[in-house]
Protein backbone atom coordinates (compact mmCIF):
# COMPACT_ATOMS: atom_id res chain seq x y z
CA UNK A 1 0.00 0.00 0.00
CA UNK A 2 3.16 2.47 1.06
CA UNK A 3 4.37 1.60 -2.84
CA UNK A 4 1.11 2.36 -4.40
CA UNK A 5 0.73 5.68 -2.56
CA UNK A 6 4.49 6.88 -3.18
CA UNK A 7 4.24 6.12 -6.74
CA UNK A 8 0.92 8.20 -7.01
CA UNK A 9 2.66 11.23 -5.52
CA UNK A 10 5.70 10.62 -8.07
CA UNK A 11 3.14 10.34 -10.90
CA UNK A 12 1.72 13.10 -9.78
CA UNK A 13 4.96 15.57 -9.77
CA UNK A 14 5.23 14.41 -13.03
CA UNK A 15 1.70 15.21 -14.51
CA UNK A 16 1.37 17.69 -17.19
CA UNK A 17 4.92 17.37 -18.58
CA UNK A 18 5.59 16.39 -21.65
CA UNK A 19 8.35 14.47 -21.76
CA UNK A 20 9.22 11.25 -22.85
CA UNK A 21 12.32 11.08 -20.24
CA UNK A 22 9.86 11.90 -17.35
CA UNK A 23 7.53 9.11 -18.36
CA UNK A 24 10.12 6.52 -18.62
CA UNK A 25 11.04 8.18 -14.96
CA UNK A 26 7.73 7.26 -13.85
CA UNK A 27 7.79 3.73 -14.74
CA UNK A 28 10.95 2.94 -13.77
CA UNK A 29 10.71 4.87 -10.49
CA UNK A 30 7.26 3.00 -9.46
CA UNK A 31 8.91 -0.23 -10.93
CA UNK A 32 11.79 -0.01 -8.22
CA UNK A 33 9.34 1.16 -5.28
CA UNK A 34 7.65 -2.22 -6.02
CA UNK A 35 10.87 -4.01 -6.04
CA UNK A 36 11.85 -2.12 -2.82
CA UNK A 37 8.56 -3.93 -0.47
CA UNK A 38 9.58 -7.38 -1.81
CA UNK A 39 12.81 -7.42 -1.61
CA UNK A 40 15.29 -5.70 1.49
CA UNK A 41 18.00 -6.74 0.08
CA UNK A 42 18.01 -4.09 -3.14
CA UNK A 43 16.25 -1.13 -1.20
CA UNK A 44 19.67 1.23 -0.48
CA UNK A 45 20.57 0.61 -4.31
CA UNK A 46 16.63 1.25 -5.62
CA UNK A 47 17.01 4.32 -3.87
CA UNK A 48 20.43 5.41 -5.00
CA UNK A 49 19.28 5.07 -8.28
CA UNK A 50 16.29 6.71 -7.64
CA UNK A 51 18.09 9.80 -6.38
CA UNK A 52 20.49 10.05 -9.60
CA UNK A 53 18.32 8.83 -12.15
CA UNK A 54 16.18 12.38 -10.84
CA UNK A 55 19.65 14.44 -10.80
CA UNK A 56 19.92 13.42 -14.57
CA UNK A 57 16.28 14.23 -15.11
CA UNK A 58 16.97 17.94 -13.86
CA UNK A 59 20.52 17.95 -15.92
CA UNK A 60 18.37 17.13 -19.03
CA UNK A 61 15.20 19.95 -18.63
CA UNK A 62 18.67 22.23 -17.80
CA UNK A 63 20.08 21.15 -21.33
CA UNK A 64 17.18 20.97 -23.48
CA UNK A 65 16.52 24.75 -22.12
CA UNK A 66 19.52 26.29 -22.74
CA UNK A 67 20.06 24.90 -26.29
CA UNK A 68 16.56 26.34 -26.97
CA UNK A 69 17.01 29.57 -25.39
CA UNK A 70 20.63 30.52 -25.94
CA UNK A 71 19.64 31.21 -29.76
CA UNK A 72 17.60 34.10 -28.81
CA UNK A 73 21.12 35.50 -27.68
CA UNK A 74 23.05 34.70 -30.75
CA UNK A 75 20.10 36.28 -32.69
CA UNK A 76 20.43 39.38 -30.75
CA UNK A 77 23.52 39.44 -30.96
CA UNK A 78 23.73 39.12 -34.60
CA UNK A 79 21.52 41.63 -35.10
CA UNK A 80 23.93 44.42 -33.06
CA UNK A 81 26.30 43.56 -35.45
CA UNK A 82 24.07 44.50 -38.49
CA UNK A 83 23.41 47.66 -36.30
CA UNK A 84 26.86 48.76 -36.34
CA UNK A 85 27.52 48.06 -39.74
CA UNK A 86 24.44 50.03 -40.69
CA UNK A 87 25.52 52.76 -38.76
CA UNK A 88 23.29 52.98 -36.07
CA UNK A 89 25.43 51.87 -33.34
CA UNK A 90 23.14 52.97 -30.13
CA UNK A 91 20.57 50.44 -31.70
CA UNK A 92 23.29 47.91 -31.43
CA UNK A 93 24.04 48.37 -28.02
CA UNK A 94 20.65 48.21 -26.68
CA UNK A 95 20.25 45.10 -28.29
CA UNK A 96 23.59 43.65 -26.62
CA UNK A 97 22.69 44.60 -23.42
CA UNK A 98 19.19 42.51 -23.77
CA UNK A 99 21.55 39.68 -25.06
CA UNK A 100 23.28 40.46 -21.77
CA UNK A 101 20.96 40.35 -19.46
CA UNK A 102 19.53 37.25 -21.06
CA UNK A 103 22.71 35.55 -20.66
CA UNK A 104 23.01 36.34 -17.32
CA UNK A 105 19.92 34.67 -16.36
CA UNK A 106 20.28 31.38 -18.06
CA UNK A 107 23.78 31.40 -16.33
CA UNK A 108 21.52 30.48 -13.58
CA UNK A 109 20.88 26.89 -14.77
CA UNK A 110 24.58 26.52 -16.94
CA UNK A 111 26.15 24.64 -13.11
CA UNK A 112 29.01 22.39 -13.74
CA UNK A 113 29.67 20.92 -17.48
CA UNK A 114 26.07 22.46 -18.60
CA UNK A 115 28.39 25.95 -18.94
CA UNK A 116 29.40 24.18 -22.19
CA UNK A 117 26.13 24.72 -23.80
CA UNK A 118 26.44 28.59 -22.86
CA UNK A 119 30.02 28.78 -25.29
CA UNK A 120 28.63 29.96 -28.46
CA UNK A 121 26.17 32.69 -27.07
CA UNK A 122 29.34 33.88 -25.09
CA UNK A 123 31.34 33.75 -28.08
CA UNK A 124 28.83 36.40 -29.97
CA UNK A 125 28.18 38.15 -27.29
CA UNK A 126 32.33 38.59 -26.78
CA UNK A 127 32.24 39.38 -30.55
CA UNK A 128 29.66 41.98 -30.62
CA UNK A 129 30.68 43.88 -27.45
CA UNK A 130 34.10 44.36 -28.51
CA UNK A 131 33.16 45.36 -31.75
CA UNK A 132 31.29 47.94 -30.16
CA UNK A 133 34.13 49.26 -27.82
CA UNK A 134 36.43 49.10 -31.06
CA UNK A 135 34.37 51.43 -33.33
CA UNK A 136 33.52 53.78 -30.50
CA UNK A 137 37.18 53.89 -30.12
CA UNK A 138 37.49 52.24 -26.52
CA UNK A 139 39.61 49.80 -24.59
CA UNK A 140 38.48 46.28 -25.63
CA UNK A 141 37.01 44.56 -22.32
CA UNK A 142 37.98 42.01 -20.24
CA UNK A 143 36.40 38.11 -20.06
CA UNK A 144 35.66 38.83 -16.71
CA UNK A 145 33.92 42.18 -17.64
CA UNK A 146 31.89 40.15 -20.10
CA UNK A 147 30.94 36.98 -17.88
CA UNK A 148 31.97 34.93 -20.62
CA UNK A 149 34.36 32.11 -20.19
CA UNK A 150 38.26 32.46 -20.85
CA UNK A 151 37.44 29.90 -24.23
CA UNK A 152 34.46 31.92 -25.59
CA UNK A 153 36.40 35.15 -25.19
CA UNK A 154 39.68 34.30 -27.22
CA UNK A 155 36.96 32.50 -30.02
CA UNK A 156 35.14 35.69 -29.99
CA UNK A 157 37.71 37.83 -30.64
CA UNK A 158 39.09 35.68 -33.19
CA UNK A 159 35.45 36.01 -34.93
CA UNK A 160 36.13 39.94 -34.68
CA UNK A 161 38.25 40.08 -36.80
CA UNK A 162 36.19 39.38 -39.60
CA UNK A 163 34.23 41.76 -38.65
CA UNK A 164 36.58 44.56 -38.60
CA UNK A 165 37.80 43.56 -42.11
CA UNK A 166 33.43 44.42 -42.88
CA UNK A 167 34.17 47.65 -41.27
CA UNK A 168 37.57 48.91 -42.41
CA UNK A 169 36.06 48.34 -45.92
CA UNK A 170 33.15 50.52 -45.17
CA UNK A 171 35.98 52.77 -44.14
CA UNK A 172 37.44 52.91 -47.25
CA UNK A 173 34.23 53.05 -49.57
CA UNK A 174 33.16 56.23 -47.36
CA UNK A 175 36.04 57.91 -47.84
CA UNK A 176 37.67 57.69 -44.67
CA UNK A 177 41.11 56.32 -44.59
CA UNK A 178 42.32 57.25 -41.56
CA UNK A 179 39.44 55.56 -39.99
CA UNK A 180 40.17 52.54 -41.93
CA UNK A 181 43.96 52.39 -41.09
CA UNK A 182 42.98 52.86 -37.24
CA UNK A 183 40.21 49.58 -37.42
CA UNK A 184 43.39 47.66 -39.47
CA UNK A 185 45.62 48.15 -37.05
CA UNK A 186 43.56 47.51 -34.14
CA UNK A 187 42.98 44.02 -36.17
CA UNK A 188 46.93 43.41 -36.67
CA UNK A 189 47.59 44.24 -33.05
CA UNK A 190 44.44 41.38 -31.89
CA UNK A 191 45.89 39.24 -34.16
CA UNK A 192 49.37 39.35 -32.99
CA UNK A 193 48.52 38.58 -29.98
CA UNK A 194 45.82 35.99 -30.06
CA UNK A 195 47.85 33.98 -32.66
CA UNK A 196 50.36 32.39 -29.52
CA UNK A 197 47.26 30.22 -29.24
CA UNK A 198 47.55 28.15 -31.62
CA UNK A 199 49.75 25.68 -29.68
CA UNK A 200 46.67 25.13 -27.66
CA UNK A 201 44.62 23.46 -31.08
CA UNK A 202 44.25 19.98 -28.88
CA UNK A 203 42.98 21.80 -26.17
CA UNK A 204 40.30 24.24 -27.60
CA UNK A 205 38.19 23.45 -30.85
CA UNK A 206 38.81 25.43 -33.67
CA UNK A 207 41.29 27.43 -32.50
CA UNK A 208 43.60 26.63 -35.29
CA UNK A 209 41.04 27.05 -38.02
CA UNK A 210 39.89 30.74 -36.63
CA UNK A 211 43.34 31.26 -35.86
CA UNK A 212 44.16 30.48 -39.86
CA UNK A 213 40.77 32.14 -40.78
CA UNK A 214 42.25 35.64 -39.21
CA UNK A 215 45.42 35.47 -40.70
CA UNK A 216 43.78 35.23 -44.16
CA UNK A 217 41.27 38.17 -43.25
CA UNK A 218 44.30 40.04 -42.16
CA UNK A 219 46.48 39.52 -45.29
CA UNK A 220 43.58 40.48 -47.61
CA UNK A 221 42.70 43.86 -45.51
CA UNK A 222 46.69 44.56 -45.53
CA UNK A 223 46.09 44.43 -49.33
CA UNK A 224 43.37 46.93 -49.83
CA UNK A 225 44.77 49.04 -47.36
CA UNK A 226 47.83 49.39 -49.25
CA UNK A 227 45.97 49.30 -52.87
CA UNK A 228 43.69 52.75 -51.35
CA UNK A 229 47.29 54.32 -49.80
CA UNK A 230 48.62 54.12 -53.35
CA UNK A 231 45.47 55.54 -55.04
CA UNK A 232 45.39 58.45 -52.91
CA UNK A 233 49.11 59.34 -53.90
Amino acid sequence: MAAAEECKTEAGRWAGRPSNTGNRFIVQYCGRVAMDARNPTLKKMSSELGRIMKGLESNHADREFLLKNTREVVNLCGRAIISVHSGDVDHGVRQLEQARTQLKRYRKRAAGGLRVHLAVAEQELTEAACLICVVRGKSIPSAKALGVTDTAYVLGLLDLIGELKRITLEMLRAGRPDEARRIFEIAVGMYDELSGFAIYGNSVRDIRKKIDSARITIDGMRTVITSDAIGRK
